[in-house]
């Protein structure tokens, strides 16, 4: 075992998320949405400073992907085939208040897909900018898609809200990587 595992304070388990009925008995389980922006833009602005923007990107791909593996185990329910659990992931992200999951393109056979999220927590409504920002979402999606069909995925997105449309996408395709 390498140092930085016997360094780590914090990691992620599900019951990090805690009992909120005991913990915020007044203000209950939910937030503003401004909120949580004002914690993700600081720390994707800490870290772009501290480790470059490639790199953010990667961590926070990463941490996307390690939420939707947790996800997928803790929030979403057994589902036999691939509509089922469409149905169910839409569903959850939707009572959630993640977003709103379409599916516009499901090809099996050639392990792509083509979904948007809007309404999404990350980027509907800012202003525009000059690139796609969700890169969080991309790792999210990821590991939910590798979840369920044991198959390893690249997500990109292809359109955001930041960049002009008023939806997010992404493309998601089966890799050779495993």
């Amino acid at each position: 075992m390498n140092n930085s595992t016997h360094s780590r304070k914090y990691p992620f388990r599900w019951e990090l998320l805690g009992d909120l009925r005991l913990g915020r008995p007044n203000l209950g389980p939910i937030t503003s949405l401004h909120a949580y922006r004002l914690m993700q833009f600081t720390f994707r602005d800490v870290l772009e400073q501290a480790v470059g923007t490639e790199k953010a990107d990667q961590i926070f791909y990463e941490a996307g992907k390690l939420a939707g593996r947790q996800f997928y185990q803790n929030a979403l329910k057994p589902a036999e085939d691939l509509n089922k659990y469409i149905r169910e992931l839409q569903l959850t992200l939707r009572e959630w208040g993640i977003g709103i999951l379409r599916i516009e393109k499901m090809d099996l056979e050639n392990g792509e897909f083509i979904l948007t999220v809007s309404e999404d927590l990350d980027c509907s409504g800012l202003p525009e900018i000059a690139n796609e920002i969700c890169v969080y979402d991309e790792g999210f999606i990821c590991a939910l898609l590798e979840s369920y069909t044991g198959l390893p995925f690249k997500v990109k997105e292809i359109d955001c809200w930041c960049t002009g449309d008023r939806t997010c996408r992404f493309h998601a395709q089966v890799t050779s990587e495993g």
